[in-house]
């Protein structure tokens, strides 16, 4: 099943995807029932514009998990504002105070109960699906912040889409990122240093995750350089893709100043 978040005419609503992908049946929302409730009304994806698949209170990310030399190093999380996450086609502003942009295609995971108290046996009921994310990064910045807040936190570094595939097995998936149409090295979420259920049983040992947010798990594949006026696209097979225009952003900081008086 594929769960959509979408503007339409009269608003904004949660959608289950029809197998041949043109038609949306709007239903209630999925966080708040075991399963997505029909609202009794189809719309043509033509007359929708996809969002962000969901709304996070938190975004997790892991740090040194991209491959298995990785596992040298214990397991580590880092926190991304809520409000970096955008949807398809929204823009990824370029900040003036880092010379160098990353994308990082990754798959997420999209919870849809609390993660506390689960086991590795049970912690994927805890889980309502998956999407595509782009961790977008500032190189330089994450070098110099050693808590990456300014590096991973800022405003469109969070590209969330199209939707949440509740139906995959993410123990072995291709994730791949083209950038300005150029597609570079993917690779497997096998080759992650940790899969996605030691993932979740770490971060269920002291986050209080719940129904609606999202834990990135890591780029197995080559990221690459952003530059205004181009494209990032990151792709989960079983998912979809995800493609977003990068621009100059218009906050005017550089490093070491503050755009307050």
């Amino acid at each position: 099943m594929r769960i959509a978040r979408v503007a339409h005419a009269d608003g904004v609503d949660y959608a289950v995807l029809a197998p041949d992908g043109a038609v949306a049946e709007l239903v209630a929302d999925p966080f708040a029932t075991p399963h997505p409730v029909p609202l009794g009304r189809r719309i043509a994806l033509a007359d929708v514009r996809l969002l962000a698949p969901v709304v996070p209170r938190t975004v997790v990310g892991m740090a040194h998990n991209t491959g298995p030399d990785d596992r040298r190093l214990p397991p580590q999380a880092f926190l991304k504002p809520a409000r970096s996450v955008v949807g398809p086609g929204e823009p990824i502003p370029l900040p003036s105070m880092s010379e160098r942009v990353d994308a990082e295609a990754e798959l997420a995971v999209v919870l849809r109960a609390p993660l506390t108290g689960h086991t590795p046996e049970t912690v994927h009921e805890a889980v309502l699906g998956y999407t595509v994310a782009n961790d977008v990064t500032a190189r330089d910045l994450q070098r110099s912040d050693p808590l990456w807040t300014t590096a991973k936190g800022q405003y469109g570094f969070t590209p969330l889409g199209p939707w949440v595939e509740t139906d995959l097995d993410p123990a072995d998936v291709q994730v791949g990122l083209s950038i300005d149409g150029r597609p570079l090295r993917p690779a497997s979420t096998a080759h992650l240093a940790r899969g996605v259920t030691e993932i979740l049983c770490h971060l269920a040992a002291y986050l209080p995750l719940g129904p609606g947010d999202v834990v990135l798990t890591g780029a197995p594949g080559e990221f690459g350089p952003l530059r205004p006026g181009g494209q990032a696209e990151a792709t989960v097979a079983g998912i979809g893709s995800l493609a977003n225009p990068v621009i100059h952003s218009n906050h005017p900081s550089h490093p070491g100043e503050t755009p307050c008086p």
